[in-house]
């Protein structure tokens, strides 16, 4: 597939595949008229760059765990410096207090939005918004 399609499929600027190809982060073939190529595990790829990055990973990093990702069966332990795995042991570490944040804000919205719906005198008003799931 070209850029553009890859682009629509992932929600990802042509100029930021063009970055992830620049930083090793994903690879194209070049047709005979120079476009690029991208096959399809391009699709799973981006999205789990796109997810790594909104959790903070820096490309560095993400460019040290991405083959561990692609082939989890397979270790990878060429570059797993102890500053390396110091550095992913911070960044997991962060995440995890991250999600507990993310998981205390939404139970938060949750019960703000059970109250609001609870004391509506309208029923549609209550209706209006769909519900939010909890989950642990």
């Amino acid at each position: 597939m070209r850029i553009g399609q890859l682009s629509e499929r992932t929600g990802t600027s042509r100029r930021l595949l063009r970055y992830y190809e620049e930083q090793g982060l994903i690879g194209a073939a070049r047709s005979s008229n120079g476009y690029r190529e991208y096959d399809e595990r391009c699709v799973d790829k981006v999205l789990q760059v796109r997810g790594l990055l909104d959790a903070g990973l820096p490309v560095r990093i993400i460019k040290q765990i991405l083959p561990c990702i692609d082939q989890p069966r397979t270790i990878h332990v060429s570059d797993a410096t102890p500053e390396t795995i110091a550095t992913l042991e911070h960044e997991r570490d962060r995440m995890t207090r991250q999600i507990r944040c993310l998981t205390r804000n939404r139970d938060a919205l949750t019960d703000y939005l059970d109250a609001v719906r609870a004391a509506a005198p309208d029923p549609a008003c209550a209706a209006a918004e769909p519900e939010v799931a909890r989950t642990a």
